[in-house]
Protein backbone atom coordinates (compact mmCIF):
# COMPACT_ATOMS: atom_id res chain seq x y z
CA UNK A 1 0.00 0.00 0.00
CA UNK A 2 1.36 3.39 -1.00
CA UNK A 3 0.46 6.31 1.23
CA UNK A 4 0.25 9.58 -0.68
CA UNK A 5 0.13 12.69 1.47
CA UNK A 6 -1.70 15.37 -0.45
CA UNK A 7 -4.36 18.05 -0.20
CA UNK A 8 -3.12 20.08 2.76
CA UNK A 9 0.20 21.56 1.73
CA UNK A 10 1.82 24.37 3.65
CA UNK A 11 2.97 26.85 1.06
CA UNK A 12 6.44 28.33 1.35
CA UNK A 13 5.77 30.58 4.30
CA UNK A 14 8.20 31.44 7.03
CA UNK A 15 6.96 30.87 10.54
CA UNK A 16 5.01 28.38 12.58
CA UNK A 17 2.75 25.66 11.18
CA UNK A 18 -0.99 25.97 10.88
CA UNK A 19 -1.72 23.66 13.82
CA UNK A 20 -0.39 23.26 17.29
CA UNK A 21 1.65 20.33 18.50
CA UNK A 22 -0.50 17.29 19.24
CA UNK A 23 -3.76 18.82 17.99
CA UNK A 24 -6.38 16.88 16.05
CA UNK A 25 -6.40 18.04 12.43
CA UNK A 26 -8.67 17.19 9.53
CA UNK A 27 -6.86 16.98 6.20
CA UNK A 28 -7.33 15.56 2.72
CA UNK A 29 -5.11 12.52 2.25
CA UNK A 30 -4.87 9.83 -0.41
CA UNK A 31 -4.44 6.10 0.06
CA UNK A 32 -3.27 4.19 -3.01
CA UNK A 33 -3.54 0.42 -3.44
CA UNK A 34 -2.31 -1.83 -6.25
CA UNK A 35 -5.11 -3.79 -7.93
CA UNK A 36 -5.18 -7.39 -9.14
CA UNK A 37 -8.09 -7.39 -11.63
CA UNK A 38 -9.41 -10.35 -13.58
CA UNK A 39 -9.33 -10.40 -17.38
CA UNK A 40 -12.88 -9.06 -17.56
CA UNK A 41 -12.19 -6.33 -15.00
CA UNK A 42 -9.01 -5.40 -16.87
CA UNK A 43 -11.06 -4.77 -20.02
CA UNK A 44 -13.67 -2.84 -18.05
CA UNK A 45 -11.01 -0.59 -16.50
CA UNK A 46 -9.52 0.17 -19.91
CA UNK A 47 -12.99 0.84 -21.28
CA UNK A 48 -13.71 3.40 -18.55
CA UNK A 49 -10.38 5.14 -19.09
CA UNK A 50 -11.04 5.20 -22.83
CA UNK A 51 -14.48 6.70 -22.20
CA UNK A 52 -12.90 9.49 -20.19
CA UNK A 53 -10.44 10.17 -23.03
CA UNK A 54 -13.29 10.18 -25.60
CA UNK A 55 -15.31 12.73 -23.63
CA UNK A 56 -12.23 14.91 -23.18
CA UNK A 57 -11.47 14.88 -26.91
CA UNK A 58 -15.12 15.56 -27.77
CA UNK A 59 -15.06 18.67 -25.58
CA UNK A 60 -11.73 19.86 -27.02
CA UNK A 61 -13.06 19.57 -30.57
CA UNK A 62 -16.26 21.41 -29.67
CA UNK A 63 -14.56 24.31 -27.92
CA UNK A 64 -11.84 24.63 -30.58
CA UNK A 65 -14.43 24.69 -33.40
CA UNK A 66 -16.35 27.46 -31.62
CA UNK A 67 -13.23 29.56 -31.03
CA UNK A 68 -12.06 29.11 -34.62
CA UNK A 69 -15.47 30.07 -35.95
CA UNK A 70 -15.58 33.25 -33.91
CA UNK A 71 -12.01 34.14 -34.94
CA UNK A 72 -12.89 33.64 -38.61
CA UNK A 73 -15.99 35.81 -38.29
CA UNK A 74 -13.97 38.62 -36.76
CA UNK A 75 -11.77 38.72 -39.86
CA UNK A 76 -14.90 39.66 -41.85
CA UNK A 77 -15.53 42.64 -39.56
CA UNK A 78 -18.39 40.85 -37.82
CA UNK A 79 -18.65 41.90 -34.22
CA UNK A 80 -21.09 42.21 -31.37
CA UNK A 81 -24.28 40.16 -31.34
CA UNK A 82 -23.74 38.96 -34.91
CA UNK A 83 -20.89 36.65 -33.84
CA UNK A 84 -21.52 33.00 -33.13
CA UNK A 85 -22.44 32.69 -29.43
CA UNK A 86 -19.51 31.46 -27.34
CA UNK A 87 -19.66 28.00 -25.79
CA UNK A 88 -19.30 27.87 -22.03
CA UNK A 89 -16.52 25.58 -20.86
CA UNK A 90 -17.53 25.18 -17.24
CA UNK A 91 -17.79 21.60 -16.04
CA UNK A 92 -21.54 21.92 -15.56
CA UNK A 93 -22.12 23.28 -19.07
CA UNK A 94 -19.90 20.65 -20.67
CA UNK A 95 -21.74 17.85 -18.89
CA UNK A 96 -25.09 19.31 -19.90
CA UNK A 97 -24.05 19.53 -23.55
CA UNK A 98 -22.63 16.00 -23.42
CA UNK A 99 -25.90 14.56 -22.10
CA UNK A 100 -27.73 16.14 -25.02
CA UNK A 101 -25.32 14.82 -27.66
CA UNK A 102 -24.13 11.49 -26.24
CA UNK A 103 -26.80 9.38 -27.98
CA UNK A 104 -25.56 10.59 -31.37
CA UNK A 105 -21.79 10.88 -30.87
CA UNK A 106 -21.40 7.85 -28.56
CA UNK A 107 -24.33 5.44 -28.76
CA UNK A 108 -22.32 2.95 -26.69
CA UNK A 109 -22.05 5.31 -23.71
CA UNK A 110 -24.22 3.11 -21.46
CA UNK A 111 -21.53 0.42 -21.30
CA UNK A 112 -19.51 2.58 -18.87
CA UNK A 113 -20.32 4.57 -15.77
CA UNK A 114 -21.40 8.16 -16.31
CA UNK A 115 -18.57 9.17 -13.98
CA UNK A 116 -16.04 8.24 -16.66
CA UNK A 117 -17.40 10.89 -19.01
CA UNK A 118 -17.91 13.43 -16.23
CA UNK A 119 -14.28 13.09 -15.07
CA UNK A 120 -12.99 13.70 -18.59
CA UNK A 121 -15.12 16.82 -18.97
CA UNK A 122 -14.08 18.04 -15.51
CA UNK A 123 -10.42 17.66 -16.48
CA UNK A 124 -11.09 19.62 -19.67
CA UNK A 125 -12.78 22.42 -17.74
CA UNK A 126 -9.76 22.66 -15.42
CA UNK A 127 -7.34 22.66 -18.38
CA UNK A 128 -9.28 25.39 -20.19
CA UNK A 129 -9.40 27.46 -17.01
CA UNK A 130 -5.64 27.18 -16.59
CA UNK A 131 -5.11 28.09 -20.25
CA UNK A 132 -7.33 31.18 -19.96
CA UNK A 133 -5.64 32.30 -16.72
CA UNK A 134 -2.19 31.77 -18.23
CA UNK A 135 -3.11 33.74 -21.36
CA UNK A 136 -4.32 36.67 -19.25
CA UNK A 137 -1.23 36.57 -17.05
CA UNK A 138 -3.19 35.62 -13.93
CA UNK A 139 -1.42 32.26 -13.55
CA UNK A 140 2.18 31.94 -12.38
CA UNK A 141 4.70 29.80 -14.18
CA UNK A 142 5.31 29.14 -17.83
CA UNK A 143 2.61 30.00 -20.31
CA UNK A 144 0.25 27.13 -21.06
CA UNK A 145 -1.09 26.25 -24.48
CA UNK A 146 -4.57 25.23 -25.52
CA UNK A 147 -5.52 21.68 -24.43
CA UNK A 148 -4.56 19.08 -27.01
CA UNK A 149 -6.26 15.85 -27.97
CA UNK A 150 -5.34 12.77 -25.97
CA UNK A 151 -4.08 9.75 -27.87
CA UNK A 152 -4.43 6.09 -27.04
CA UNK A 153 -0.89 6.02 -25.74
CA UNK A 154 -1.57 8.70 -23.14
CA UNK A 155 -1.89 7.82 -19.47
CA UNK A 156 -4.96 5.83 -18.50
CA UNK A 157 -6.96 7.18 -15.56
CA UNK A 158 -10.57 7.60 -14.49
CA UNK A 159 -12.13 9.27 -11.46
CA UNK A 160 -15.30 8.30 -9.59
CA UNK A 161 -17.03 10.80 -7.30
CA UNK A 162 -20.50 9.21 -7.06
CA UNK A 163 -21.82 5.69 -7.14
CA UNK A 164 -20.95 2.54 -5.23
CA UNK A 165 -17.22 2.75 -4.49
CA UNK A 166 -15.25 2.07 -1.34
CA UNK A 167 -13.55 -0.72 0.58
CA UNK A 168 -14.56 -4.36 0.70
CA UNK A 169 -15.60 -6.13 3.87
CA UNK A 170 -12.68 -8.57 3.82
CA UNK A 171 -10.08 -5.74 3.47
CA UNK A 172 -8.68 -7.39 0.33
CA UNK A 173 -11.14 -5.93 -2.18
CA UNK A 174 -12.27 -2.49 -3.30
CA UNK A 175 -15.59 -1.69 -4.94
CA UNK A 176 -15.82 0.43 -8.11
CA UNK A 177 -18.96 1.52 -10.02
CA UNK A 178 -19.99 -0.78 -12.91
CA UNK A 179 -16.88 -2.89 -12.31
CA UNK A 180 -17.66 -4.45 -8.95
CA UNK A 181 -15.29 -5.83 -6.34
CA UNK A 182 -11.65 -5.83 -7.46
CA UNK A 183 -9.02 -7.68 -5.48
CA UNK A 184 -5.99 -5.78 -4.19
CA UNK A 185 -2.40 -6.96 -3.96
CA UNK A 186 -2.26 -5.90 -0.31
CA UNK A 187 -4.52 -5.37 2.65
CA UNK A 188 -6.53 -2.16 2.99
CA UNK A 189 -6.62 -2.32 6.79
CA UNK A 190 -4.83 1.00 7.35
CA UNK A 191 -7.68 2.88 5.72
CA UNK A 192 -10.39 0.43 6.85
CA UNK A 193 -9.57 1.03 10.53
CA UNK A 194 -10.07 4.78 10.14
CA UNK A 195 -13.33 4.26 8.28
CA UNK A 196 -14.62 1.90 11.00
CA UNK A 197 -13.76 4.44 13.70
CA UNK A 198 -15.54 7.20 11.74
CA UNK A 199 -12.33 9.23 11.57
CA UNK A 200 -12.15 9.05 7.76
CA UNK A 201 -14.58 9.66 4.90
CA UNK A 202 -13.82 8.54 1.35
CA UNK A 203 -14.55 11.36 -1.09
CA UNK A 204 -13.51 9.92 -4.47
CA UNK A 205 -11.66 7.06 -6.15
CA UNK A 206 -9.23 7.38 -9.05
CA UNK A 207 -8.01 4.35 -11.01
CA UNK A 208 -4.83 4.64 -13.07
CA UNK A 209 -2.52 2.42 -15.06
CA UNK A 210 1.21 2.82 -14.45
CA UNK A 211 4.05 0.54 -15.56
CA UNK A 212 1.90 -2.50 -16.24
CA UNK A 213 -0.15 -2.29 -13.03
CA UNK A 214 -3.52 -0.85 -12.08
CA UNK A 215 -3.86 1.35 -8.99
CA UNK A 216 -6.75 2.91 -7.14
CA UNK A 217 -6.26 6.06 -5.07
CA UNK A 218 -8.92 7.05 -2.53
CA UNK A 219 -9.16 10.72 -1.64
CA UNK A 220 -9.98 10.65 2.07
CA UNK A 221 -10.99 13.34 4.53
CA UNK A 222 -9.28 12.06 7.65
CA UNK A 223 -8.75 13.27 11.19
CA UNK A 224 -5.12 12.91 12.24
CA UNK A 225 -3.35 13.19 15.58
CA UNK A 226 0.36 13.25 14.82
CA UNK A 227 2.73 12.75 17.77
CA UNK A 228 4.69 15.68 19.15
CA UNK A 229 8.36 15.89 18.13
CA UNK A 230 10.84 14.18 20.42
CA UNK A 231 12.91 17.39 20.74
CA UNK A 232 10.40 20.26 20.56
CA UNK A 233 13.03 22.94 21.26
CA UNK A 234 15.51 21.60 18.68
CA UNK A 235 16.20 23.42 15.40
CA UNK A 236 17.74 21.56 12.47
CA UNK A 237 19.08 23.04 9.26
CA UNK A 238 18.89 20.90 6.12
CA UNK A 239 21.37 21.58 3.31
CA UNK A 240 20.61 19.58 0.17
CA UNK A 241 23.27 18.50 -2.28
CA UNK A 242 24.31 16.03 -4.94
CA UNK A 243 27.32 14.29 -3.38
CA UNK A 244 25.18 13.64 -0.30
CA UNK A 245 21.41 13.82 -0.20
CA UNK A 246 21.38 16.15 2.79
CA UNK A 247 23.66 17.42 5.52
CA UNK A 248 22.04 18.31 8.84
CA UNK A 249 23.23 20.98 11.22
CA UNK A 250 23.62 18.24 13.85
CA UNK A 251 26.51 16.84 11.82
CA UNK A 252 24.61 13.90 10.35
CA UNK A 253 25.22 13.23 6.66
CA UNK A 254 22.42 11.55 4.69
CA UNK A 255 24.03 9.58 1.88
CA UNK A 256 22.65 9.92 -1.63
CA UNK A 257 21.36 6.45 -2.64
CA UNK A 258 21.62 7.29 -6.39
CA UNK A 259 18.82 4.96 -7.44
CA UNK A 260 18.92 6.06 -11.08
CA UNK A 261 22.68 5.56 -11.39
CA UNK A 262 22.29 2.05 -9.98
CA UNK A 263 19.74 1.19 -12.67
CA UNK A 264 21.44 3.10 -15.49
CA UNK A 265 23.34 0.15 -16.89
CA UNK A 266 20.21 -1.97 -17.22
CA UNK A 267 18.27 1.00 -18.59
CA UNK A 268 20.83 1.60 -21.35
CA UNK A 269 20.79 -2.05 -22.32
CA UNK A 270 16.97 -2.10 -22.60
CA UNK A 271 16.89 1.12 -24.60
CA UNK A 272 19.46 -0.23 -27.05
CA UNK A 273 17.36 -3.37 -27.31
CA UNK A 274 14.23 -1.32 -28.07
CA UNK A 275 16.12 0.68 -30.73
CA UNK A 276 16.92 -2.54 -32.61
CA UNK A 277 13.27 -3.57 -32.74
CA UNK A 278 10.46 -2.30 -34.93
CA UNK A 279 8.86 0.69 -33.26
CA UNK A 280 5.84 2.78 -34.26
CA UNK A 281 6.01 5.22 -37.17
CA UNK A 282 3.46 8.02 -37.20
CA UNK A 283 4.17 9.01 -40.79
CA UNK A 284 3.42 5.59 -42.26
CA UNK A 285 1.07 4.57 -39.40
CA UNK A 286 3.17 1.48 -38.80
CA UNK A 287 2.26 -0.28 -35.55
CA UNK A 288 5.06 -1.40 -33.21
CA UNK A 289 6.03 -5.02 -32.94
CA UNK A 290 5.14 -7.15 -29.95
CA UNK A 291 8.79 -7.44 -28.93
CA UNK A 292 9.12 -3.62 -28.98
CA UNK A 293 6.10 -3.34 -26.68
CA UNK A 294 7.55 -5.91 -24.27
CA UNK A 295 10.87 -4.08 -24.12
CA UNK A 296 9.26 -0.72 -23.42
CA UNK A 297 7.06 -2.33 -20.77
CA UNK A 298 10.25 -3.47 -19.02
CA UNK A 299 11.67 0.06 -19.32
CA UNK A 300 8.53 1.50 -17.73
CA UNK A 301 8.76 -1.00 -14.86
CA UNK A 302 12.40 -0.03 -14.31
CA UNK A 303 11.58 3.69 -14.19
CA UNK A 304 8.69 3.02 -11.79
CA UNK A 305 10.99 1.08 -9.48
CA UNK A 306 13.50 3.95 -9.39
CA UNK A 307 10.77 6.51 -8.67
CA UNK A 308 9.24 4.36 -5.92
CA UNK A 309 12.60 3.81 -4.22
CA UNK A 310 13.38 7.53 -4.34
CA UNK A 311 9.97 8.48 -2.96
CA UNK A 312 10.21 5.90 -0.17
CA UNK A 313 13.60 7.24 0.97
CA UNK A 314 12.37 10.83 0.99
CA UNK A 315 9.29 9.89 3.01
CA UNK A 316 11.38 8.13 5.63
CA UNK A 317 13.80 11.06 5.93
CA UNK A 318 11.16 13.79 6.14
CA UNK A 319 9.07 11.84 8.65
CA UNK A 320 12.11 11.37 10.90
CA UNK A 321 12.97 15.08 10.75
CA UNK A 322 9.45 16.20 11.61
CA UNK A 323 9.05 13.70 14.46
CA UNK A 324 12.43 14.58 15.99
CA UNK A 325 12.87 18.36 15.78
CA UNK A 326 10.56 21.23 16.64
CA UNK A 327 11.76 23.45 13.79
CA UNK A 328 13.16 22.61 10.35
CA UNK A 329 14.98 25.10 8.12
CA UNK A 330 15.25 24.55 4.37
CA UNK A 331 16.42 26.67 1.46
CA UNK A 332 14.31 28.16 -1.32
CA UNK A 333 16.25 26.53 -4.14
CA UNK A 334 15.70 27.37 -7.80
CA UNK A 335 15.54 23.73 -8.87
CA UNK A 336 14.25 24.46 -12.37
CA UNK A 337 17.18 26.82 -12.92
CA UNK A 338 19.65 24.28 -11.56
CA UNK A 339 18.39 21.69 -14.03
CA UNK A 340 19.62 23.86 -16.91
CA UNK A 341 23.15 22.75 -16.12
CA UNK A 342 23.50 19.86 -18.56
CA UNK A 343 26.39 18.37 -16.59
CA UNK A 344 24.49 18.11 -13.31
CA UNK A 345 20.85 17.97 -14.47
CA UNK A 346 20.49 14.20 -14.15
CA UNK A 347 22.12 14.10 -10.72
CA UNK A 348 20.04 17.02 -9.40
CA UNK A 349 16.81 15.52 -10.72
CA UNK A 350 17.69 12.19 -9.09
CA UNK A 351 17.83 13.80 -5.64
CA UNK A 352 14.24 15.10 -5.60
CA UNK A 353 14.94 18.44 -3.90
CA UNK A 354 11.54 19.98 -4.56
CA UNK A 355 9.75 16.82 -3.43
CA UNK A 356 11.71 16.73 -0.17
CA UNK A 357 10.76 20.31 0.64
CA UNK A 358 7.11 19.66 -0.24
CA UNK A 359 6.97 16.67 2.11
CA UNK A 360 8.64 18.57 4.94
CA UNK A 361 6.19 21.47 4.63
CA UNK A 362 2.94 19.52 4.74
CA UNK A 363 4.11 17.01 7.34
CA UNK A 364 5.29 19.83 9.58
CA UNK A 365 1.95 21.56 9.13
CA UNK A 366 0.15 18.44 10.31
CA UNK A 367 2.41 17.94 13.33
CA UNK A 368 2.60 21.60 14.35
CA UNK A 369 6.34 21.82 13.63
CA UNK A 370 7.75 25.19 12.54
CA UNK A 371 9.17 25.38 9.02
CA UNK A 372 11.52 28.21 8.07
CA UNK A 373 12.35 28.80 4.42
CA UNK A 374 15.57 30.73 3.91
CA UNK A 375 15.62 33.39 1.25
CA UNK A 376 16.89 32.26 -2.15
CA UNK A 377 19.75 34.76 -2.03
CA UNK A 378 20.79 34.08 1.55
CA UNK A 379 24.54 33.17 1.40
CA UNK A 380 24.42 30.12 3.65
CA UNK A 381 27.53 28.58 2.07
CA UNK A 382 29.60 31.79 2.05
CA UNK A 383 28.81 32.79 5.63
CA UNK A 384 31.05 31.60 8.46
CA UNK A 385 28.98 29.73 11.03
CA UNK A 386 31.38 30.78 13.83
CA UNK A 387 31.93 34.53 13.36
CA UNK A 388 29.39 35.50 10.69
CA UNK A 389 31.83 36.88 8.11
CA UNK A 390 30.64 36.45 4.53
CA UNK A 391 33.15 35.46 1.89
CA UNK A 392 33.20 37.56 -1.25
CA UNK A 393 33.72 34.52 -3.48
CA UNK A 394 33.37 30.78 -2.98
CA UNK A 395 33.76 28.40 -5.89
CA UNK A 396 31.62 25.29 -6.24
CA UNK A 397 34.76 23.15 -6.25
CA UNK A 398 35.72 24.40 -2.76
CA UNK A 399 34.25 21.62 -0.61
CA UNK A 400 36.01 22.76 2.59
CA UNK A 401 35.11 26.13 4.08
CA UNK A 402 38.05 28.11 5.46
CA UNK A 403 37.34 31.37 7.24
CA UNK A 404 40.03 34.02 6.89
CA UNK A 405 38.75 35.94 9.92
CA UNK A 406 38.49 33.33 12.67
CA UNK A 407 40.28 30.37 11.07
CA UNK A 408 37.29 28.01 11.05
CA UNK A 409 37.81 24.93 8.87
CA UNK A 410 34.84 22.63 8.28
CA UNK A 411 32.88 20.94 5.55
CA UNK A 412 31.13 23.33 3.19
CA UNK A 413 27.69 21.70 3.47
CA UNK A 414 27.91 21.39 7.25
CA UNK A 415 28.75 25.07 7.51
CA UNK A 416 25.70 25.93 5.38
CA UNK A 417 23.42 23.71 7.49
CA UNK A 418 24.63 25.40 10.69
CA UNK A 419 23.93 28.81 9.19
CA UNK A 420 20.40 27.74 8.31
CA UNK A 421 19.75 26.56 11.86
CA UNK A 422 21.18 29.82 13.26
CA UNK A 423 18.92 31.75 10.90
CA UNK A 424 15.82 30.22 12.45
CA UNK A 425 17.06 30.92 15.96
CA UNK A 426 17.64 34.59 15.12
CA UNK A 427 14.19 34.92 13.57
CA UNK A 428 12.59 33.30 16.60
CA UNK A 429 14.42 35.49 19.09
CA UNK A 430 14.20 38.68 17.04
CA UNK A 431 11.64 38.53 14.21
CA UNK A 432 12.57 42.00 12.92
CA UNK A 433 16.27 41.36 12.59
CA UNK A 434 16.04 40.73 8.85
CA UNK A 435 18.35 37.78 9.06
CA UNK A 436 17.56 36.59 5.56
CA UNK A 437 19.09 39.70 4.06
CA UNK A 438 22.79 40.41 4.23
CA UNK A 439 22.96 44.17 4.40
CA UNK A 440 26.23 45.90 5.27
CA UNK A 441 24.61 47.68 8.24
CA UNK A 442 23.25 44.44 9.66
CA UNK A 443 26.49 42.51 9.22
CA UNK A 444 29.54 44.69 9.90
CA UNK A 445 31.89 41.75 9.35
CA UNK A 446 30.87 41.31 5.72
CA UNK A 447 33.72 41.47 3.29
CA UNK A 448 33.21 43.48 0.14
CA UNK A 449 34.26 42.39 -3.32
CA UNK A 450 35.45 45.09 -5.69
CA UNK A 451 34.81 44.16 -9.31
CA UNK A 452 36.38 45.84 -12.28
CA UNK A 453 33.97 47.52 -14.65
CA UNK A 454 33.89 47.13 -18.41
CA UNK A 455 33.11 44.45 -20.95
CA UNK A 456 34.74 41.66 -18.94
CA UNK A 457 32.01 41.69 -16.31
CA UNK A 458 29.23 43.19 -18.36
CA UNK A 459 28.72 46.00 -15.85
CA UNK A 460 28.81 49.56 -17.21
CA UNK A 461 31.20 51.96 -15.56
CA UNK A 462 29.44 54.57 -13.40
CA UNK A 463 30.01 58.19 -14.36
CA UNK A 464 33.12 59.77 -12.91
CA UNK A 465 34.91 56.46 -12.36
CA UNK A 466 37.44 54.50 -14.30
CA UNK A 467 41.14 54.76 -14.95
CA UNK A 468 42.84 57.75 -13.38
CA UNK A 469 43.95 60.32 -15.89
CA UNK A 470 47.29 62.10 -15.81
CA UNK A 471 47.29 65.81 -15.26
CA UNK A 472 48.34 67.90 -18.16
CA UNK A 473 51.75 69.39 -17.71
CA UNK A 474 51.71 73.15 -17.11
CA UNK A 475 53.63 75.30 -19.49
CA UNK A 476 54.75 77.73 -16.82
CA UNK A 477 57.18 76.43 -14.28
CA UNK A 478 57.84 78.21 -11.07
Amino acid sequence: MTLIKMGFVVSGVVGVGHYGVGEMVTVIQAYRFALDPTAGQYSALRSHCGAQRYAFNWGVARIRANLDQRAAEKTYDISGDQLTPPVSWSAYSLRKDWNQAKNEVAPWWAKNSKEAYSSGLANLAAALGNWAASTKGARHGRRLGFPRFKGRRSGLSCRFTTGAFGLGIDRRHVTLPRIGAVRTHESTRKLARHVERDTARIRSATVSYRAGRWFVAFSVEITRADPAPALPDSVVGVDLGVASLAVLSTGEVIANPRHLEAALRKLRRLQRQAARRTGPDRRTRRPPSARWRKTWARIAVLHAGVANARRDGLHKLTTRLVRTHGAVVVEDLNVSGMLRNRRLARHIAGVGMAELRRQIEYKAGWAGVRVHVADRWYPSSKTCSACGVVKAKLRLSDRVYRCDACGLVCDRDLNAARNLAALARRETSSPSCGATRNEPAGNPGKTRATRATGTATGRPAPPGTGQRRRRKATTARI
